[in-house]
C-alpha cells in the first residue's frame, strides 16, 4: 500500500502573498518545511501539488532545484490538482498537507498515519477535534475517496477544500480523529501573516542552529519557557476558512 504525501502550495495567498517562497535561515519557507517531512518514515514519496498559473512558475523552478516532483493543475479546483497526482503516482493512500506549516512534525505525521493504518478508516486527521497547534496538521485519506469525490461533488467548497467531500459524508466514509496528550489547539504555528513569519522565523534561529531536527516538543519548550514569543488562535482564529462552512477542518493552499 503506497502512502504519498500531497504538499499544497501556490504563491498566490491573500494574506501573505509568495509567502511559501519567504526565507527562513537563508531558506525559502517550503524548503524548510520539506526538510522536516524528509524525516516521516511513514511516507513512501512526497510531491507538490500547484497550479497551471504563472504566479507559480517561480516555485516551480525552486522545487526543481530540489529535485521535489510537482504536478501541476487548476488554481482553485485543487481537488483537480489531486486527481491529476492520484492519475499520474497511483498511490493508494495520500497524506494531505499545506506549504503554510515549517513547523510540521514528522513525528505527529508518522502517528496519524499510523493510526490510519491500524484502524483501517477512510479518513484520519488530528484536525476534526483539534488538540495539536494549528499549523501541525495532518490528513490521510484512501485515494479512492478522494476520485469519488472528485466523480460525484460539484460543490465548489469539495473541490478548493480537498477532503472536505470526504469527512462531510460519514455515512458514506469511514471517518477517525487522533487526539494528542494534551490540548494544545490554542497555539498557532502556522503561517497566515507577517507576525506568523515572524514567530516560525524565530523559533528557526532559537533551535535549528543546535538542532535542525528539532521537534514540537522543543518548539513547545521554547514557547512555554518565553510565552512572550508564542502565537494563541488569540491573535488570528483557526481555520477560519473553514470555520464559515461549519466543518471544523483545515484550511486550503
Amino acid at each position: 500500500m503506497t502512502t504519498l504525501g500531497i504538499l499544497q502550495a501556490r504563491m498566490t495567498s491573500s494574506r501573505l502573498p509568495g509567502k511559501v517562497l519567504e526565507p527562513i535561515l537563508g531558506v525559502p519557507m517550503i524548503g524548510r518545511q520539506i526538510e522536516r517531512l524528509a524525516r516521516a518514515s511513514s511516507l513512501d514519496g512526497l510531491v507538490v501539488a500547484t497550479s497551471v498559473d504563472a504566479s507559480d512558475d517561480e516555485l516551480v523552478a525552486y522545487l526543481g532545484t530540489l529535485g521535489v516532483p510537482v504536478v501541476r493543475g487548476s488554481l482553485t479546483d485543487v481537488l483537480g490538482r489531486f486527481v491529476a497526482m492520484l492519475d499520474a503516482y497511483s498511490p493508494s493512500v495520500v497524506v494531505r498537507l499545506t506549504a503554510d506549516c515549517p513547523l510540521a512534525s514528522p513525528a505527529v505525521l508518522d502517528q496519524v498515519v499510523g493510526e490510519f493504518h491500524a484502524r483501517a478508516l477512510d479518513y484520519v486527521s488530528n484536525t476534526m477535534v483539534p488538540t495539536y497547534p494549528d499549523g501541525v496538521d495532518v490528513e490521510v485519506v484512501r485515494a479512492d475517496a478522494l476520485r469519488w469525490v472528485a466523480a460525484n461533488s460539484d460543490d465548489p467548497h469539495e473541490h478548493e477544500h480537498v477532503t472536505l467531500g470526504v469527512y462531510r459524508r460519514p455515512e458514506r466514509f469511514s471517518v477517525g480523529n487522533v487526539v494528542g496528550d494534551e490540548d494544545l489547539s490554542g497555539l498557532r504555528w502556522t503561517v497566515d501573516n507577517a507576525d506568523d513569519l515572524a514567530f516560525v522565523r524565530e523559533v528557526y534561529s532559537r533551535l535549528y542552529p543546535a538542532n535542525p531536527a528539532f521537534e514540537l516538543a522543543d518548539v513547545l519548550t521554547l514557547v512555554r519557557a518565553e510565552p512572550e514569543l508564542s502565537r494563541t488562535t488569540m491573535d488570528a482564529a483557526r481555520n477560519a476558512a473553514l470555520d464559515a462552512l461549519d466543518t471544523g477542518a483545515m484550511k486550503h493552499g
